[in-house]
């Protein structure tokens, strides 16, 4: 799908001032690159980034696994590209009655607890979206999820406000039986939800985090609100410019993550693409999908670029060599001929983008 590209360089040599907010480097030798912007795509599974590192975990792509589903349960341990979090999934994907939902329950409590051995994945990559505070199946799907160590976040739907985190708080507190309770993931589903967010980021359970569980993103459920707030779904994505700019900054200000919503048209990989990128000009972390055949192309666009990536290290080692200077700024050329101004704020861009770079195990390029 994608030519055989070169390796992306040397391994990074800057001094060691500016590489003391950095971990050691994890080298590649070969990779993928797209067509599009030149941009980095693991190869497959012997370069499978999926798992991050022990400094900065990538969480970029979100796959949803019915549990409804044996054949699909089992097929989510042996994926060809891996995605960075599974979501085993007991709300919208499993029908609506109760015989249904206990089914899916005990099926997906009896999968958890038989994985064999070798392929046990660490819970950082697994999540479990559970059915809503106001249904007769939470306190069910509470108290026997946690039970499982093999489940670190619970994707909580329709957390319309403080109040239903509260509830969900208080669940982990009376079952969860584990020293570290799992990350809470809230999905922002409505004009409640928007118009709640400050509070909601700003929470904090009543438990302490240890005992009643600990925020750590946002996730925007797009067809949701959409049926709430009578908005029209258009594939411009204009109409959602806003409520996703919100749920970003809303994110970033308490120092979650921000999932961008389900791109619904599987299919279209032209158009997956497209929404990934806007999404992570808009600021979000990560992306909900819904077939494994997207996960490739999620996991690829949430990485910086090749040109990007040689922009942030020129940018970290001339800025070295500028406060040695005791200068606080000085001009980068840029591709049209001309200079860009850059200081403190493009620095931080700049080791942000090697951070995330490192994390997935890209060489950085030796510049000079």
């Amino acid at each position: 799908m994608y030519p055989l590209g070169m390796s992306l360089g040397l391994k990074f040599a800057l001094r060691a001032s500016s590489l003391a907010a950095f971990p050691p480097s994890v080298a590649i030798s070969v990779a993928l690159r797209a067509p599009h912007g030149g941009r980095v795509i693991p190869f497959r599974r012997s370069l499978s980034t999926s798992h991050g590192s022990q400094y900065f975990p990538l969480q970029r792509s979100y796959l949803y696994v019915p549990a409804a589903s044996d054949r699909l349960l089992a097929k989510s341990l042996s994926f060809d590209i891996p995605p960075d979090i599974v979501i085993y999934d007991l709300e919208d994907s499993v029908p609506p009655s109760a015989q249904d939902k206990h089914n899916a329950r005990r099926r997906l409590c009896h999968f958890l607890n038989s994985i064999p051995p070798d392929k046990v994945p660490t819970p950082k990559r697994v999540a479990v979206r559970v059915n809503d505070v106001t249904t007769p199946f939470f306190e069910s799907d509470i108290s026997e999820i946690l039970k499982s160590p093999a489940v670190g976040t619970l994707v909580l739907p329709k957390i319309h406000s403080t109040e239903d985190l509260d509830h969900v708080s208080r669940a982990i507190h009376e079952h969860s039986t584990s020293s570290c309770p799992p990350r809470i993931v809230a999905s922002i589903e409505s004009a409640r939800s928007v118009w709640n967010l400050r509070e909601i980021v700003q929470w904090k359970s009543k438990f302490g985090a240890q005992k009643g569980g600990q925020l750590g993103a946002l996730l925007f459920a797009s067809e949701d609100y959409c049926a709430d707030t009578s908005v029209v779904r258009t594939t411009s994505r204009q109409e959602l410019l806003f409520v996703r700019s919100q749920i970003v900054i809303a994110a970033k200000a308490s120092g979650l993550e921000a999932i961008d919503m389900v791109c619904i048209d599987y299919k279209d990989s032209g158009y997956l693409r497209d929404e990934c990128e806007d999404a992570r000009r808009l600021g979000f972390t990560g992306k909900q999908v819904i077939h494994p055949a997207q996960v490739e192309i999620v996991n690829a666009t949430f990485l910086p670029t090749e040109k990007e990536i040689l922009r942030a290290a020129k940018i970290i080692h001339r800025m070295d060599a500028a406060y040695a200077s005791e200068k606080g700024a000085f001009g980068l050329e840029a591709e049209d001929g001309g200079k860009e101004m850059i200081d403190a704020p493009m620095l931080k861009q700049a080791k942000n983008t090697i951070r995330l770079a490192r994390a997935a195990g890209l060489e950085i390029p030796k510049v000079s």
